[in-house]
């Protein structure tokens, strides 16, 4: 059975969630993303130099999560990263991309789902990555590095090296050459 959460929790929970809906609603200029940045760093995050933050960027809680230099997240990029996201340097994450380090759990037979919990695994995006618009990464997949994913993608297993994959689910097209 789970602890019951004090009304504590939730005020910081919420603060957080204003903050962080304040924050990534504004434009891209350096200065923002600097303070952007450490905000996340303030939420347990660790974040490279020269990382782009679009607006609408949702990143939340913020704790295990490591991006890397030269990083862009696009406009409408959500991020949840309680089971770990590890982003490599030089990324393009696409516009509307979800990376989802955790999940709802199905309970077994006919359970409630409300109550059953969440299942969460780390996310790990190597070096030089482009992911496109539109995509899914769900949790405990790595993108390894050089790899792009076609835009509209639901990414569900790891994807290799210097590979473009893409469809729902992402499947291998071809090797970069």
């Amino acid at each position: 059975m789970k602890a019951k959460r004090s009304a504590f929790h939730y005020f910081c929970v919420v603060t957080a969630e204003f903050l962080m809906t304040f924050l990534f609603s504004l434009p891209r200029y350096r200065l923002l993303n600097s303070i952007k940045a450490t905000f996340l760093s303030m939420m347990g995050a660790r974040i490279g130099k020269r990382v782009v933050f679009y607006p609408g960027v949702w990143i939340f809680t913020g704790r295990n999560l490591f991006v890397g230099d030269d990083v862009d997240f696009a406009l409408g990029v959500i991020v949840t990263t309680d089971g770990g996201v590890d982003i490599g340097d030089r990324v393009l994450i696409g516009y509307r991309t979800q990376i989802l380090s955790g999940n709802h759990v199905i309970p077994p037979e006919r359970g409630q789902i409300f109550s059953a919990g969440h299942v969460s695994g780390p996310v790990k995006i190597c070096q030089d990555v482009w992911i496109g618009a539109n995509c899914l990464i769900l949790p405990g997949v790595t993108i390894g590095e050089g790899a792009v994913v076609a835009g509209g993608s639901i990414v569900t297993k790891d994807v290799p090296h210097f590979t473009i994959v893409g469809g729902c689910p992402a499947k291998i097209l071809k090797a970069r050459e």
